[in-house]
This record gives structure tokens, C-alpha cells and sequence, in this order.
């Protein structure tokens, strides 16, 4: 009864980069060039993986995954701020944004449990090797695949339910895409159970999988550093190297957007932050995986030489 005493809100308009002014078309041509990066690094890595048999392992399963889950995860987003950098005030109805909401949040959670995943993959590797294929199996694998992507789920009704049982009476979101803070802020009423919920699901999302990860890594140091040599040891820890420095960036950036204190008067800084999770950060993992694992880089080697020839 009481959301009759508001007047119904339909749709929103993004405040978007209109801040930046005269920038905003360089914003468009850095933002269009990263997402073409994007695209283009995660597809090829899609693509070598599911070519070349020497990838058929449950650590590359996991990473073509995580780069399937990055494709979409952009394309939820990107294209549409693209497309407000060009054309001002463009609306988006209320069940789209629902939708933005709905599919952000199922993707974020699964990419953050995803890389746990790839975090246990690596303690098995290196912690238990001889049971490495018992433990690892294709069953284990897609199970693992299906919790990630059903917890992601879970977090995104949660986060939505309680998002669009709320009144808005704004219609301008201090943001690119339809974001949780920023659409929240628009409702007519006290948001305290609201934040509480977005506050509770976020946490459970980035420090869970943080906990685990940082666990996975204090196992796995610890069997390195029981190897005698210096040059076993850097090889062992090399395997590594790519997925710590994805889930670095990952979590760093997703733990300072979710879990700090909100501010409103900083507007800038949340746009600039949301432009790294949301555009940066799915860059990284294909440029990581291609440049920093020599396996992968042999395996374009092998696919463009199977090419050329």
C-alpha cells in the first residue's frame, strides 16, 4: 500500500561520463579499443583451448570458463556505455535495468568463484599430484563449473528481489551502467535492509572466495618450498604466476568497489574505479594467460603454424 503514494518511475537516464565534458570522445575511442582487446584476446584463448588437445586439462577447462563468463560479463555492460558516450540521455526502462543488474550480479559472483576454483585446481596440482586425475575429474571439473555459476545465481535473485520491491522517485543514475549503489540511492524510502542485504551478498561473494584462495596459497607455498632445487621450486611456482595476478586485481578491485564505505561526493572516483572492473580487469586475464603461460603461447604457436601451412 504505501508504494501507491509515489509517483511510478518507468525508466532511468545514466549520468554516465557527461562529468568529463569535452573528454568523452576520447573516452570512446580508449574504452572501444580496450573492449576490442577484450573480446579478441578472451575468444582466441576460448578458441586455442578447445583446438589444441594439449589444453584438455582441468586448469585450461576453468580458464576457457572464466574467459567465456568475462565475454558476457562485457557485453552486459559495455556496449550500452558505449553508446551513451556518444548519444546523451538514453533510457533504460526499469526491467532492462533489472536485467543489467540480473546478469551483472550472476557474472561477477561466478568469476570470483571461478578463480577459486582455478586457486583449488592449482593446490591439487601441486599439494596431491598423484591423486591429481582422480581428484580433478571431468565430473568434479563441471560440478565445480555448475556451483560457481548456481551460487552466482543465488546472489543475483537475492540482490534484485530486493532491489525492484523498493519505490524510485529519481530517474538519473550517477553511473555508466545500471549498478546496485547507484540505482539504490534513487528509491524513495530508507534503503538501511536494502544496503544491509547488498552489503552481506558482497561480502559473502569477495571475502569467501578470498579466504579460500589465500588458503590454496599458503598450501601450495609450502609444498614449493619443499623442493630442493631453486630452479624446481621457480618452475612449480610459475604455474601459478597467471592466476595470482588475476585474482590480485580482481579481488583488490572488487573488495574496494564493494566493500567501502560509500561516499557521496565521489562520484568520479567510483566511475574511474567501475571503469577497472568492468573494463580493465577483463582485459588482464587474456593478456596474462597469452603473455605471461608459455603453454598457451606454444599452443598459438602450434594454431598459427597449422594455419600458415
Amino acid at each position: 500500500m504505501q508504494r501507491k503514494n509515489f509517483t511510478e518511475v518507468a525508466e532511468f537516464i545514466f549520468l554516465g561520463f557527461s562529468i568529463f565534458g569535452n573528454h568523452q570522445i576520447t573516452l570512446f575511442v580508449v574504452f572501444l579499443s580496450t573492449y576490442i582487446f577484450t573480446l579478441t584476446g578472451n575468444i582466441i584463448v576460448i578458441t586455442v583451448i578447445c583446438i589444441d588437445r594439449h589444453l584438455h586439462t582441468p586448469m585450461y577447462f576453468f580458464l576457457s570458463m572464466l574467459s567465456s563468463s568475462e565475454t558476457v560479463y562485457t557485453l552486459v555492460i559495455i556496449p550500452r556505455m558505449l553508446s551513451g558516450l556518444f548519444f546523451y540521455n538514453q533510457p533504460i526502462s526499469l526491467g532492462s535495468c533489472a536485467t543489467q543488474i540480473f546478469f551483472f550480479a550472476i557474472l561477477a559472483a561466478n568469476n570470483c568463484f571461478l578463480l577459486t576454483v582455478m586457486g583449488y585446481d592449482r593446490y591439487v596440482a601441486i599439494c596431491k599430484p598423484l591423486r591429481y586425475t582422480v581428484l580433478m575429474n571431468k565430473g568434479v571439473c563441471a560440478r565445480l563449473v555448475c556451483g560457481s555459476f548456481g551460487t552466482g545465481l543465488v546472489m543475483a535473485v537475492l540482490h534484485v528481489t530486493a532491489m525492484f520491491n523498493l519505490p524510485f522517485c529519481g530517474t538519473v543514475v550517477e553511473h555508466f551502467f545500471c549498478d546496485i549503489y547507484p540505482v539504490m540511492k534513487l528509491s524513495c524510502i530508507d534503503t538501511t535492509v536494502n544496503e544491509i542485504i547488498n552489503y552481506g551478498v558482497s561480502s559473502f561473494v569477495i571475502i569467501v572466495p578470498v579466504v579460500l584462495v589465500f588458503r590454496s596459497y599458503i598450501l601450495i607455498i609450502s609444498s614449493i618450498l619443499k623442493i630442493p632445487s631453486v630452479e624446481g621450486r621457480k618452475k612449480t611456482f610459475a604455474t601459478c604466476a597467471s592466476h595470482l595476478t588475476v585474482v590480485v586485481v580482481h579481488y583488490g578491485c572488487a573488495a574496494i568497489a564493494y566493500l567501502k564505505p560509500k561516499s557521496e561526493n565521489a562520484i568520479e572516483e567510483d566511475l574511474l574505479l567501475s571503469v577497472t572492473y568492468t573494463i580493465i580487469a577483463p582485459l588482464l586475464n587474456p593478456v596474462v594467460y597469452s603473455l605471461r603461460n608459455k603453454e598457451v603461447k606454444d599452443a598459438l604457436r602450434r594454431a598459427v603454424g597449422r594455419n600458415s601451412s
